[in-house]
């Protein structure tokens, strides 16, 4: 008995921390969430830094995953428009729906690049709420993080202080690498570079490099001969430099005009996970500009 009566009192002494689920559409937001949530948080993330975040299988274990959390966190501007609505859907968890408190869209949150003056499906797979590739920039992150830690916290009363003093050190963290990364990047500034897809738009505005062209004649189209042969001559009279693409890209067109403009090829990790040296969002910015810098 006093045994059992010790336990109860030990177990009565310890914090209760019920932990916030949360179900992370990309890496980055499950990344962002961590930083915000630390150990009181439950973070899955839905997709992978190898994996298209725009092709995407509704798999059950999707739904089961998003069925049990309290906060869906992902990018919106039509993004996972492929996949994410049937998964809420086939949840039927009716908190993290679109519009209810548990379910949270970043592009919401920051300036929003490449919207269309006027919607033209033969132009490709074009994004009606512009370019949703918002994680590239480190001011989009910060933008975002804000809103995210009220968010828990209102979902998660007891720690929301804990989540509003995790955003505040995470801003501070983040203002000091995004000064430092820019200093870094100065060299960089006015580098013409092709993209496999129109993956990078928000680093390059930031960073001020010229994307002189695409791999995909429009987005989601792969590239034919005549439009490669016409990149080739346009790299050759304008003096590009290099080539980028994400780690799911396929590398053949890239290799291709590699091969034949004289130019560098290089793999950015697009997102966390996407290198060995990009496992959180620090390391995503470092890895990115070491590899531009090469």
């Amino acid at each position: 008995m006093k045994k059992f009566l010790l336990l109860f009192l030990l177990a009565a002494a310890l914090p209760v921390r019920a932990e916030l689920r949360i179900f992370a559409c990309e890496p980055e937001w499950a990344a962002l969430a961590k930083e915000l949530g630390g150990d009181r948080v439950n973070v899955y993330a839905a997709t992978h830094a190898l994996q298209d975040p725009h092709r995407v299988e509704a798999r059950p274990s999707l739904i089961a995953r998003a069925r049990s959390a309290r906060l869906a966190v992902c990018t919106g501007a039509e993004l996972e428009a492929g996949w994410l609505p049937p998964v809420l859907r086939e949840s039927g968890n009716a908190g993290v729906q679109p519009g209810r408190p548990g379910y949270f869209e970043a592009a919401q949150f920051v300036a929003r690049l490449e919207i269309p003056a006027k919607l033209d499906r033969s132009e490709g797979d074009v994004h009606a709420a512009g370019n949703p590739h918002i994680q590239l920039d480190p001011r989009n992150l910060l933008a975002v993080a804000a809103p995210l830690a009220q968010r828990m916290g209102e979902l998660d009363a007891a720690n929301a202080g804990f989540y509003a003093e995790r955003q505040r050190a995470f801003a501070e963290r983040m203002r000091a690498a995004i000064a430092r990364w820019e200093r870094e990047a100065a060299p960089l500034r006015g580098l013409r570079v092709i993209a496999q897809h129109r993956s990078f738009s928000y680093l390059f505005h930031w960073l001020g490099i010229v994307e002189a062209g695409t791999l995909e004649p429009k987005p989601g189209i792969e590239p034919g001969s005549a439009h490669l042969a016409q990149l080739l001559a346009q790299a050759k009279a304008q003096q590009t430099k290099l080539i980028v693409r994400t780690p799911f890209d396929s590398p053949r067109a890239g290799e291709w005009l590699a091969e034949r403009a004289g130019l560098r090829l290089a793999t950015l990790p697009f997102t966390v996970g996407g290198s060995a040296r990009a496992q959180d969002l620090f390391g995503l910015f470092d890895d990115t500009l070491a590899k531009l810098k090469e």
